[in-house]
């Protein structure tokens, strides 16, 4: 049976993938469905990421509701309120570094929320067919790669870190409720993203602002850890080709084949700032400090994405080097957005704004 996709629950959707994914679909011609935004609205969840698409689609095809994904009543609620019939789950706690310095808030969310959502879905859908629940999950539950190949879909899972494990954990979540109850799911495992609306903790938008402010931009260890990078746009548009065309009870990889060791991105950076601020990039590269190595750092992460490509027809469509100066100059152009958001007024904006829709 063809999935409905008309009401659409978007977990985490006033985060930076959420929030992009929620921009991308609703500008999709031929989607004529609903959004339903859930959010904890906690230190990364910002309600300015969204205000034009409030402002534009909220009068019948935007909705927000303040949820925890923990709170089974509440969900349940809203599932009946807007006749639920697909799930894209982005809700997560997510900043490794966060994970080791105080793992239980991981747990909850990543776990226990997920878990949640999914018995929630299950007991409402009741054994419907044209329903989806699709679960994000990262490339950092596979664990470590050395010098040579990639993650797979059928990759064996060897999380590192609390934030990695408890992915992990929800994937099998999911995939245990497909198993045991046929609950119809799908699963996507990303490389790391970048892109406008990402909270400044994250690598990159965290050396785009320590540059502006002249501040050191840390390196870890030698700097020499590779990741993966992809365009957030190219994500979701991969997201959006699995909930659409995804076979049931599959995971698909969804990566940017776009490997930078740690230090040269960062050296990179300097350039495409300097390039955007017309000024020399030995200003920048000057700031370059090496710190202490994070506890249990991966040394190398690698998609291999063929599957989707062969089975949906998804492609990126952003180079890394376009992709990262329209990232720099969106964070350049929008110095309001970055300093409500570090003084944290975004909140008081948001409970503004929120309580007099």
């Amino acid at each position: 049976m063809k999935r409905k996709l008309t009401n659409i629950l978007v977990t985490g959707g006033a985060g930076f993938i959420g929030s992009n994914f929620i921009r991308l679909i609703l500008s999709r011609p031929g989607f004529s469905g609903r959004i339903i935004n859930i959010d904890k609205l906690t230190y990364a969840g910002n309600l300015e990421n969204l205000a034009d698409i409030a402002e534009k689609f909220g009068d019948n095809r935007y909705f927000f509701e303040k949820a925890d994904i923990c709170d089974s009543e509440n969900i349940q609620k809203i599932f009946e309120k807007y006749n639920i019939d697909t799930v894209v789950h982005f809700a997560a706690e997510s900043h490794v570094d966060r994970s080791i310095h105080g793992p239980s808030e991981f747990i909850k969310t990543n776990i226990f929320g997920t878990f949640n959502l999914l018995d929630v879905a299950k007991n409402y859908w009741n054994n419907r067919d044209d329903v989806l629940f699709h679960h994000i999950s990262t490339d950092e539950v596979y664990g470590s790669l050395g010098e040579l190949g990639y993650f797979k879909e059928n990759t064996a899972y060897d999380p590192r870190s609390p934030y990695s494990a408890s992915k992990a954990s929800s994937d099998h979540l999911v995939m245990a409720y497909f198993h045991t109850y046929g609950l119809p799911v799908t699963i996507s495992n990303c490389s790391n993203n970048y892109g406008p609306y990402q909270f400044p903790e994250k690598l990159i938008p965290l050396m785009i602002l320590n540059m502006t402010t002249g501040k050191e931009l840390p390196v870890y260890g030698d700097g020499k850890n590779i990741r993966d990078w992809i365009y957030v746009d190219d994500h979701n548009l991969g997201v959006l080709e699995i909930i659409k065309n995804g076979k049931i009870g599959e995971t698909y990889n969804i990566g940017g084949e776009n490997e930078w060791e740690n230090i040269k991105l960062v050296t990179f950076l300097c350039d495409v700032v300097a390039k955007c601020k017309e000024k020399p990039s030995s200003c920048y590269k000057q700031l370059i400090t090496f710190v202490k190595d994070r506890l249990g750092h991966d040394r190398r992460y690698a998609i291999d994405c063929s599957k989707i490509r062969s089975e949906l027809g998804w492609k990126q469509k952003f180079s890394f080097e376009g992709g990262l100066e329209n990232t720099v100059r969106w964070y350049l152009s929008n110095d309001r957005w970055v300093k409500n958001v570090i003084s944290g007024e975004y909140k008081t904006w948001m409970e503004k704004n929120y309580n007099t829709r």
